[in-house]
């Protein structure tokens, strides 16, 4: 009898979930394989991440349910990127791409970023999620940005600046932190280049939307490519945020 009363629950959740064009997500995570998977197996790896899935997937095609997205998350980039290029050669399902329990913002993100922008290069993917100890908006921030280097998305306001050097004679770090706050929630999609080096700064500046190169306690600014003025090293995060006010994005 209890057989029975879960068939037919099942059956009424994959009915509704159609009748309301509601996809279902199957999640995988290594942490909590099947028994007998685990058993067959011996440790999680991605076959037994495969195998797990596609039971779930056999499910609900069973019950005449295909509106599948597929996860095989893990905590192990290594792992999970392993598992989802097996998913992507043997079956034609969109999947969701993810680090479980990937950590706090710093060790999070660059794991989020390895795993997650790995399979987007090579073509893998359909949605994606950051899983970070952090605030949700850290997430869908990272997200974004994961998105945004590979190309896949043009939001906001990006930044490129240059590591620090024995060529510097600015204070960059500053710079680029309180041009970064002061932009924040900006939506313009604005590319804007920080550059503290006289030598591959003008070059590197003039590829952006907006530039600075920097030289001794001032900086070129440029727009578009042509250099607009030379301005002091205090006057940097002022004039640019001026520019960005002024810039027509063509939205």
């Amino acid at each position: 009898m209890k057989k029975l009363n879960l068939i037919a629950f099942t059956l009424l959740f994959f009915d509704k979930a159609k009748e309301r064009n509601i996809p279902i997500r199957i999640g995988v995570n290594s942490g909590s394989l099947e028994k007998d998977i685990l058993e067959k197996h011996g440790y999680p790896s991605a076959e037994a991440l495969f195998e797990s899935a596609m039971r779930h997937a056999n499910i609900a095609q069973e019950f005449g349910f295909d509106d599948i997205i597929i996860a095989v998350k893990s905590t192990s980039v290594k792992l999970m990127i392993q598992a989802y290029r097996m998913i992507a050669q043997k079956t034609d399902f969109p999947l969701h791409l993810g680090v479980t329990e990937a950590g706090t913002f710093t060790a999070g993100t660059i794991k989020s970023s390895v795993g997650i922008g790995t399979l987007l290069a090579e073509g893998i993917g359909d949605t994606i999620r950051v899983s970070l100890t952090d605030e949700p908006e850290q997430e869908v921030e990272v997200g974004r940005q994961i998105l945004r280097s590979l190309g896949f998305a043009q939001t906001g306001i990006e930044i490129i600046s240059c590591p620090t050097c024995g060529r510097l004679e600015v204070d960059l770090i500053r710079i680029a932190k309180e041009l970064e706050e002061a932009l924040k929630g900006v939506k313009k999609n604005i590319q804007i280049s920080v550059l503290g080096c006289a030598v591959n700064g003008p070059g590197e500046a003039k590829e952006a939307d907006i530039g600075i190169a920097a030289g001794k306690n001032s900086a070129l600014l440029f727009k578009k490519g042509v250099v607009v003025k030379k301005i002091k090293e205090s006057e940097i995060v002022t004039e640019i945020c001026r520019e960005v006010e002024l810039f027509d994005d063509g939205k």
